[in-house]
């Protein structure tokens, strides 16, 4: 609940009511007689706050640490853009491996790992691990975030979650669409009785998200406190039957381009969040207590975080392709290798058949790139086979699995 002195600061949110129904669990065989007897009886549900209209005050240490946190974001916006020039041909392939590393990260907050490898392959369809296929659709999520970024209304983040669940097997009837059905977050069970967390009656869904878009609308509050509370308010509807979290932070995402705190790449907001998934978790509840203090500062501690690990990943990104560069010296200007070189930022593992798609070369002039990269150490062809052969950049590779481990938590 909310302290005294969090009251007398101001800074609390209409706390989340509760409502009590009662749960008689259907006998479909997966559960044993003493479970269904247990579930069977009252629990409670939770009634969402509404908060478009929601004027909070602020202390003088909130305000203090989200402009230090707002500012490390301008910061970061600025020097994932200068580190290679607007112009440079690799500054799109840059921010689409920046939105792929953010895609990653909120997957591993719901327990979903797959390697830089892995998703490069998933990405030219070609494995069929379902960790990898998933994450995609997470990046999907993320894409379709940005995207519609201009407008922050139902129909995108319906869109977001359509993106991420349609990828996801045995979800995808409910891949953008809101719930029609009780979720809840806790022990496998035949019934909400027990759960940490049991989420809003479905048809309170529908007014619960019209609510929150017309606060996500407002331009009257400190941005990163907007997100912050946009997408714990987002946690609480919790408006599908599953990626409520992954399409939370892609929302998340949306807000901060629409809002201009990252107007030109990614922030990997979530490795920040990825350091600490308790205190995040605990922030959620805290927020639907009243108090969302917490996740303002959990955000704040995120994009800080975010902002000094990225800023070196782009770093280290970048030195990746001078290094290219640097193989390729001697070869002509107007060679194909020079178009190849940079889309491998965003696209480390790569085919014939992803370069005549892509780049629009013909099948011969990709063949000879391949074999110029890889004569000159640039790539390396890791299937040994005569047909159906791919080609990987191990050095970037390297990189994004390093940064990956680097903020995976234990």
């Amino acid at each position: 609940m909310v302290t005294e002195s969090q009251a007398g600061d101001g800074f609390i949110v209409p706390a989340a009511g509760r409502e009590r129904y009662l749960w008689d669990p259907a006998d479909a065989g997966l559960y044993s007689r003493s479970e269904l007897r247990r579930q069977r009886g009252p629990y409670e549900s939770t009634l969402p706050a509404q908060i478009a209209e929601w004027r909070p005050t602020f202390s003088g240490s909130v305000s203090a640490d989200v402009e230090d946190a707002t500012r490390a974001l301008l910061d970061f916006d600025a020097h994932a853009r200068g580190a290679l020039g607007v112009d440079d041909p690799a500054a799109g392939p840059m921010s689409a491996i920046l939105l792929r590393t953010e895609a990653v990260s909120s997957s591993q907050i719901e327990n979903l790992t797959t390697s830089a490898r892995q998703l490069a392959l998933a990405e030219l369809d070609q494995t069929s691990r379902s960790n990898a296929m998933t994450v995609i659709g997470n990046v999907r999520a993320m894409e379709a975030a940005l995207s519609l970024a201009e407008r922050i209304d139902e129909a995108a983040i319906l869109a977001m979650h359509r993106e991420m669940l349609s990828r996801q097997p045995g979800f995808e009837r409910h891949a953008g669409v809101f719930r029609d059905q009780l979720v809840w977050i806790g022990k496998d069970n035949a019934g909400p009785r027990g759960a940490d967390f049991v989420a809003p009656q479905p048809q309170r869904v529908p007014a619960a998200m019209r609510d929150l878009v017309v606060f996500a609308s407002r331009d009257d509050l400190p941005v990163l406190v907007q997100v912050a509370v946009a997408h714990a308010q987002f946690e609480t509807v919790h408006p599908f039957v599953d990626g409520n979290g992954r399409t939370g932070r892609a929302f998340a995402q949306a807000l901060l381009r629409n809002k201009g705190l990252a107007s030109h790449t990614t922030v990997p907001l979530s490795a920040g969040l990825l350091t600490d998934t308790g205190s995040y978790f605990d922030a959620l509840t805290a927020y639907r207590d009243g108090d969302p203090g917490p996740i303002v500062a959990r955000f704040a501690d995120a994009a800080r975080f975010a902002t000094v690990t990225g800023r070196h990943l782009v770093d280290e990104l970048a030195a990746q392709l001078a290094d290219g560069r640097g193989k390729l010296v001697g070869v002509r200007p107007q060679a194909a290798v020079w178009t190849v070189l940079p889309r491998l930022v965003g696209q480390p593992v790569v085919t014939t058949a992803y370069l005549v798609e892509t780049l629009g070369l013909n099948k011969v002039t990709a063949g000879r790139t391949l074999d110029l990269l890889t004569a000159r150490g640039v790539l390396s062809e890791r299937t040994g086979m005569r047909r159906n052969r791919i080609w990987q950049h191990t050095g970037i590779l390297d990189v994004l699995d390093e940064y990956a481990h680097s903020i995976r938590r234990d």
